[in-house]
């Protein structure tokens, strides 16, 4: 199984003055929306705010708008979109998830919720930092 770190995801009220931040101040470039096809989201699951997308080059930041009702209405515990989190990418998300269960690690599978090609599990490290494990899927 491999891991790459993949991105941080950073939580806004104003995604919009952080996005302007990090490419003014960071000269960091704008990746394009569609890249990025969105699971719609429905009265019983999913998340909708407002999401940016930047780069340096080689790592990812999400800017995303802050929405602390996202774990319960998708009837999990850990919320992404809080306080944000650093995610990783793997090829084999059912071995990372055998992992996460015999070291006892309580998760949240998020399947396909946020986005529509990628397969996200949240977990938090000792210190309640959420992390994510998420693989592109197909």
């Amino acid at each position: 199984m491999k891991l790459e770190f993949h991105h941080i995801n950073f939580v806004s009220k104003d995604v919009d003055k952080m996005d302007k931040f990090y490419k003014k101040i960071l000269n960091m470039k704008g990746i394009p929306l569609e890249n990025f096809p969105r699971t719609e989201e429905t009265d019983n699951s999913g998340y909708s705010g407002k999401i940016n997308f930047v780069t340096e080059g080689k790592i990812e930041m999400h800017l995303a708008e802050r929405d602390l009702n996202v774990a319960f209405k998708n009837n999990h515990t850990i919320n992404p979109v809080d306080k944000g989190h650093i995610a990783f990418r793997t090829d084999d998300i059912e071995t990372f998830i055998k992992i996460l269960k015999r070291e006892k690690i309580p998760f949240s599978d998020y399947g396909t919720t946020f986005a529509k090609e990628w397969h996200q599990v949240f977990f938090q490290d000792p210190e309640g930092n959420v992390v994510e494990v998420h693989q592109k899927i197909s």
